[in-house]
């Protein structure tokens, strides 16, 4: 089944914040923002063992476990299993997001792509997120930024296992959908080559943004298209770079990326549009894309998340973009 028919909307709730991504959030505040993006009718929620060692799937299962489960759509991941057992937070090895989850559960965290992982992590979830079915699952992170150069033969344990478990899961009714959920595009391009399993789509986080699209737009999105899968959007804002914050890719961001994300902001002060609403529509404009699912650790952001999809931006904004060499030639632009 294609993810458009999938997923109820175009914007989902992307749950790696509720795991203490950065920051250790009140647990009032984590369920706050989660009744938030209910009231706000938002019904695809995507989520996974890894964000702060099970942290962000408990949190979110405490919140949705009183509400109707046929009235939304949960996604999460494969790939990691949390163990009972707890270890040295600050000696964990998380490739290029470092100390992304410092202030999550100390829960061991053990990388396993193989079939019986696969199948103890998707039970696992079950029980955190206090439901009786996952709509999709994605293979995480079998990418270059955590497994360096041993992520190919990362990527081959998860082709023997993990996407075979997920491809006759899916044939059984028992997922709907599965795919990867990558920060790179080379794993998905090397999926897409193959003659099977099949996916359904894929998670692609920061590589389809305002600020970072060249590869993807060349390399992925158009072969996805062709097949009539779908990709979802992870971190529309760059880690928070597009809107302001200090990080980029989840570190500092670079004078080169500032820059761009000034220039951006002074065309779009100019046109008075939010700089939100510009990373939103743009990730969308893509016809390979059927929803974004940004981030968020406060009430307030998602109320900005709703409003930013809705904003109206006037034609002008996205030419001048495209004049000013900040956008590439061929990325599709909302109309």
């Amino acid at each position: 089944m294609a993810l458009k028919d999938i997923l109820p909307g175009k914007l989902g709730f992307g749950a790696a914040p509720l795991g203490n991504m950065f920051r250790a959030i009140p647990e009032a505040e984590a369920q706050a923002t989660v009744n938030a993006a209910w009231n706000d009718g938002i019904r695809f929620f995507d989520n996974a063992p890894f964000y702060g060692a099970g942290l962000a799937e408990i949190r979110m299962g405490d919140v949705l476990a009183g509400r109707p489960r046929d009235e939304y759509v949960i996604g999460t991941k494969v790939g990691r299993v949390i163990l009972d057992e707890v270890e040295d937070v600050s000696a964990r090895d998380l490739g290029e997001k470092g100390d992304v989850f410092k202030h999550g559960r100390p829960n061991k965290i053990v990388n396993d792509y193989s079939a019986d992982a696969t199948l103890r992590s998707i039970e696992d979830s079950l029980k955190r997120l206090k439901t009786d079915r996952i709509d999709i699952a994605w293979v995480h992170d079998v990418a270059q930024d955590f497994y360096g150069d041993e992520w190919l033969s990362v990527f081959e344990q998860a082709r023997t296992g993990a996407f075979k478990v997920l491809d006759r899961l899916r044939d059984e009714g028992v997922i709907k959908a599965w795919g990867l959920g990558v920060n790179r595009v080379e794993p998905i391009e090397l999926l897409l080559d193959l003659e099977g399993p099949k996916p359904d789509g894929f998670l692609l986080a920061g590589r389809y943004t305002l600020l970072d699209h060249d590869r993807a737009l060349q390399r992925v999105m158009p072969k996805v298209a062709e097949r009539g899968l779908g990709i979802v959007v992870g971190g529309p804002y760059s880690s928070g770079a597009l809107v302001g914050g200090p990080n980029f890719e989840y570190a500092p961001a670079t004078p080169a990326i500032l820059d761009k994300v000034a220039r951006i902001k002074a065309i779009a002060d100019r046109h008075g549009i939010s700089m939100k609403s510009a990373g939103l529509q743009f990730s969308l404009a893509n016809p390979a894309v059927a929803a974004v699912i940004p981030g968020a650790s406060q009430p307030s952001r998602i109320a900005e998340d709703s409003a930013a999809l809705a904003e109206v931006i006037p034609a002008d904004f996205w030419r001048e973009l495209r004049t000013a060499g900040l956008v590439n030639p061929l990325a599709p632009l909302p109309v």
